[in-house]
Formats: structure tokens, C-alpha cells, sequence
């Protein structure tokens, strides 16, 4: 399922906490100093109870906090990501695009497979097409299955697109449409889990660039109601019976066990890409290894010949859809606003329209269910889109 309809299934669209003054929440964000009484025990913990809900630090939702309004274009396949060799001239293309919007979730598995197939040619140095996060994860296998490695790429993170991703664990988000799933299924499996245990592997590294988080979902309707889909956009595949060992599950709370006034609310355990971090480590790891860098822009596939490599890795997104005239490659617009980030935020709340995600480099919220998305090139950033989606944060939250 795309990521819309992943959090649905959690009960959940992404919304948040603001100031005390407007909040969704009950007092149980307040500070409760004034009302303990000589009795109280300051040394030992109260234990929880639900009339002393689940304790969270407010989300600041106001308009002149926004640091930053990010697009970018998700490159959906309707028969998935494109992973296989293509001979041209006297050259070896290996081409690893076509993700959707589980580029960065299935970047580790779909490299491993990337690599599999550019050993097939025997070369022992690759270049990389594109430094986005399948260029920079396909390089960093290629280095350690024994390859020399040069990357190709018009910018460096943090100028590449894949940076403006929401950066969550969302493997099926846009992976494919529901015709091509079962087709898909083993290698989307394989990608998922390959990717899910190398992300537990990254965990707990300096400036944390994976790292584990609590969500709450908010409803007025039970967890599992059927809601529509976006009505401009195809029925994505639901892929997570094919690996549910990486699917993230939820519990429903009962009421008075949390602080927020929705009538459902469960909580879930979500995987987190601190890009900024994470994006860095990439870098630093792919250079500590011996990689090399080339700016370079290409204007069409024939360049690549000229390129020393005679196996070449294209990692390029939706870069692809014109550097190989693939226009099998249409563009899904997404945009992100991200606020000043709060170190006391380290959840995220949903709702059916509206996420929020707590990064370390900045709260993150995102408009769920909108039309006008799909096949759309555009990334102009919609500064009015981006005030109002922090407009309906606050007045959720009031």
C-alpha cells in the first residue's frame, strides 16, 4: 500500500501537538507541580494510571515557524522499479529507478540487487549514475562486494531531491499499482527485508540517522474504516502481506490512557531517516571507502559512453524519464513543511489528512489525500499550501 493508505490501516493521518493553549490534548501536558500535596513522594515516580495519561511535549504549530517548504517528484512505475541490465554499445547499464515514493526505504535491498546484476559483466569498477539515496546506497554496496567506484552526479546532497523526502519507513508507498503487485511481490519482499535489517543495523550511530519513534493515530471513526482514495490517482498495490515481518503494527488505547480528545487513538512504532544526518553518513562512508566524485550532467544516454567504466549503475530517479526517454516514469509531486525542531518532540501524531513527523532536522508536516499530485512535474514550492497545512495543525489542535 502506498503511504497514504499505510497510515490509514494505523488508524492514522499525520497530525501533532501544539502550544499548551492549543491543544488537542487533555492537562496532562501541563506541569502538575502545583497540584501535589505534602504527601507526594518527589523521589519516587508515580505510577501511570489512566487518569495520568501518556505525558507529551506540545508541537509549536504557527506559520512563523516555518523554516522551510521542500518538493520534489516521486518517480512512480506502474510495474514497479525498473532493476536489469541493458547492453548499450559496448557498454553495461544497470538501471535501479522507478521507486515511487520507497526510495529511500528500499534503497539498501534494491542496491544489493542493482550490484548482483552489475557483477554479472565482470567488472571490478562501476561508475554511479546519480547521487540521490539508490545512487549513494548502490555505491556504497558496489565498495563492499569488492568494486572501485565513481559517482556521477549533476548535485550532492543536500541538492538532490530525495533530500525533501518525508523519511519514514514506507516500502510500498507508490511502489506500483494494484495490477502489477502479485508480478512484483518476491522482489518487493526481498528488497524490504533486505533494507529492513540493514536500517537496525544503522541504529543508535552519532547524530542518529535512523532512529525508532512513537506515533499516535487520531480518529472519530474505529481503526480500519475504509476511506476513499485520492481520485486522481491509480489503486497502488497493498504489499505488506509479501513481508510482514517488516510491517509496522499498532495497539489501540483506551480511553483515558492517552492525552489527546479524539474518540480513537492507537499508537504505533515507526522507523525514522533523519536525512540530514543520514544523508552525511552516506557521504562520509562512500569517500572512506575509497569513492570518487564527478560533477557531471548528462543531456542524453549516449554521453554515458564516453564515460572510462564499462559497467554503470543508473541511479537517477526521475532523471531517468528523460535521460533515457523512459516515460513509462511519471512524476507524483510531493511537498513537505518543516518547522523549527523541538528536541521535546520525539513522537509524531496522524490524522486522515494531515502528518507530522518529529526529525531532528526539523518537525516535519505533510498534506495526506490531496489531489493534483500525480503526473505532475511541477516543484515549485506552494508557500500558501505550506501556511495552510500549518493552519489546519493549529486549528486541530485548539
Amino acid at each position: 500500500m502506498q503511504r497514504r493508505q499505510f497510515i490509514r490501516n494505523l488508524g492514522m493521518p499525520l497530525i501533532a501537538a501544539s502550544a499548551v493553549s492549543n491543544s488537542i490534548l487533555t492537562p496532562a501536558f501541563a506541569d502538575e507541580k502545583d497540584n501535589a500535596t505534602p504527601t507526594d513522594q518527589p523521589d519516587q515516580p508515580k505510577p501511570q494510571s489512566f487518569k495520568d495519561p501518556i505525558k507529551l511535549a506540545p508541537i509549536r504549530a504557527d506559520v512563523k515557524r516555518i523554516t522551510g517548504v521542500y518538493t520534489c517528484t516521486r518517480p512512480f512505475r506502474r510495474a514497479g522499479p525498473r532493476i536489469e541490465i541493458e547492453k548499450m554499445g559496448h557498454k553495461h547499464i544497470v538501471h535501479n529507478y522507478g521507486h515511487g515514493g520507497s526510495g529511500w526505504s528500499l534503497s539498501w535491498g534494491s542496491a544489493t540487487l542493482a550490484v548482483r546484476l552489475a557483477q554479472t559483466t565482470g567488472a571490478r569498477s562501476i561508475g554511479v549514475i546519480g547521487c540521490g539515496a539508490l545512487g549513494l546506497t548502490s555505491a556504497i554496496v558496489a565498495q563492499k562486494a569488492g568494486l572501485s567506484v565513481r559517482i556521477y552526479a549533476k548535485a550532492l546532497p543536500p541538492d538532490v531531491y530525495s533530500m525533501n523526502a518525508s523519511g519514514i519507513w514506507t516500502p510500498h508507498s507508490r511502489i506500483c499499482d494494484a495490477e502489477h503487485g502479485p508480478e512484483l511481490a518476491a522482489r518487493w519482499a526481498d528488497m524490504a527485508r533486505i533494507s529492513f535489517a540493514t536500517y537496525q543495523r544503522l541504529l543508535g550511530l552519532p547524530g542518529d540517522p535512523i532512529e525508532w519513534y512513537d506515533g499516535y493515530s487520531l480518529s472519530d471513526e474505529p481503526s480500519g474504516t475504509p476511506h476513499v482514495s485520492v481520485s486522481d490517482e491509480p489503486e497502488y498495490a497493498d504489499m505488506g502481506d509479501y513481508a510482514p515481518e517488516t510491517n509496522i503494527h499498532s495497539e489501540i488505547l483506551k480511553a483515558g490512557s492517552h492525552p489527546f480528545k479524539k474518540p480513537y487513538v492507537s499508537r504505533y512504532s515507526m522507523l525514522m531517516f533523519n536525512i540530514s544526518a543520514y544523508s552525511r553518513m552516506l557521504m562520509s562512508d562512500f569517500l572512506a571507502l575509497g569513492g570518487k566524485i564527478e560533477i557531471a550532467e548528462f543531456g542524453h544516454a549516449r554521453e554515458l559512453l564516453k564515460l572510462p567504466e564499462h559497467t554503470l549503475i543508473n541511479a537517477t530517479g526521475y532523471g531517468a524519464r528523460a535521460l533515457f526517454n523512459d516515460v513509462s516514469v511519471i512524476p507524483v509531486r510531493g511537498q513537505t513543511t518543516r518547522l523549527i525542531p523541538q528536541t521535546e518532540v520525539n513522537y509524531g501524531v496522524s490524522t486522515r489528512t494531515l502528518s507530522v513527523i518529529p526529525r531532528r532536522d526539523g518537525i516535519l508536516v505533510q498534506v495526506l489525500g490531496d489531489t493534483g499530485n500525480f503526473d505532475n512535474p511541477d516543484t515549485t514550492p506552494d508557500r500558501n499550501l505550506a501556511e495552510n497545512s500549518i493552519r489546519q495543525l493549529a486549528a486541530l489542535l485548539n
